[in-house]
């Protein structure tokens, strides 16, 4: 595999995801395979602009592919959304050698790359560690299936609880205006609704639903909400189905940034591992200013415009399984 490459960048930015540290591994151990020098940019873009720069080799990955968050750190920068930090960023960057870049992250990192490659036109591949799964051109971003096991185990336990003592509870989960994690956790969780920001329930039906469960004696109930959601977070509609319903004591539970933490899935794992050696052999090959993806099983590459210009809609049969399991 020829290329004039010699030195790589690698940084991981934005919110932390379950699996960073298993393509960052995988980052590092393929550019070392095939014979290049490999530099870890500490705390994303913050760190470029300080020149915070390590150079890294195999060891420095080692025992790191099971644990959660990333050893690189994670900052979001705001210096770097000018033009001044971006030149620093260059400059730290040239002063190192490192002549081609990539980021682990998502949409924001994404942006924050291509400006960096339409000024200065360094080589820049990303890839996408995310818990929402909201980039389009995967299938899958990295960190989404440790997120929603994590979702699961937490409603699991939940469900316990809520069945001992005729509760109905409001679970949250994450994933921004992406419904992600919110339906394929409440489809495994046997949630009696799950409210996603791309579809907009009416009050009058999450009623009509745990109406129905009271005439049928449902001791207790479980509605899965998409922090995202545009009929309200969890606490205002538990406030509201207080206000209108006695039959259930009702309880709240937010998971928040639970989901972010913890050891990733095996799943991650792999797909971290498959696409941080993309990434690499993508540099290699003369690809720029694209993301690494996963579409039917298949590495893909995505340039910046099909990944920033489309949304990763929702999955209808996740969709159409839900409403029918959720009687």
């Amino acid at each position: 595999m020829e290329s004039k490459i010699s030195k790589i960048g690698v940084f991981t930015s934005g919110g932390d995801a379950p699996g960073m540290n298993a393509a960052l591994r995988a980052v590092v151990r393929a550019a070392i395979y095939y014979k290049k020098e490999i530099y870890g940019i500490m705390q994303g873009y913050e760190g470029m602009i300080e020149g915070d720069i390590v150079k890294l080799g195999a060891r420095s990955v080692g025992n790191i592919i099971q644990r959660g968050g990333t050893i690189l750190k994670t900052a979001r920068s705001k210096e770097f959304r000018t033009k001044e930090g971006r030149e620093k960023a260059f400059l730290n960057l040239k002063k190192h050698g490192i002549e081609a870049l990539v980021a682990i992250g998502g949409d924001g990192t994404f942006t924050g790359l291509h400006k960096l490659q339409e000024e200065y036109s360094i080589p820049a591949i990303c890839i996408p560690g995310t818990i929402d799964n909201d980039i389009a051109g995967t299938d899958f971003t990295v960190g989404f299936d440790t997120a929603t096991n994590t979702a699961v185990e937490a409603i699991d336990k939940i469900r316990d609880t809520a069945l001992s003592h005729n509760r109905l509870f409001f679970v949250e989960v994450m994933g921004r205006n992406s419904g992600y994690i919110a339906i394929n956790s409440g489809i495994a969780g046997g949630a009696v609704a799950t409210i996603i920001p791309e579809e907009t329930m009416k009050l009058d039906e999450l009623f009509a639903k745990l109406d129905e469960g009271g005439k049928t004696n449902k001791k207790s109930s479980l509605i899965v909400v998409a922090e995202g959601s545009k009929l309200g977070s969890a606490m205002e509609l538990a406030k509201k189905v207080s206000e209108r319903n006695n039959y259930f004591d009702i309880k709240v539970t937010i998971l928040g940034h639970l989901q972010r933490g913890g050891s990733p899935t095996y799943f991650d794992r792999v797909l971290a591992s498959r696409m941080g050696v993309a990434a690499i052999e993508g540099l290699l090959n003369g690809e720029r200013d694209v993301m690494v993806g996963i579409r039917n099983n298949q590495i893909v590459y995505n340039d910046f415009d099909t990944i920033m210009k489309h949304h990763h809609e929702i999955d209808s049969e996740a969709l159409r399984i839900s409403k029918i399991l959720s009687i």
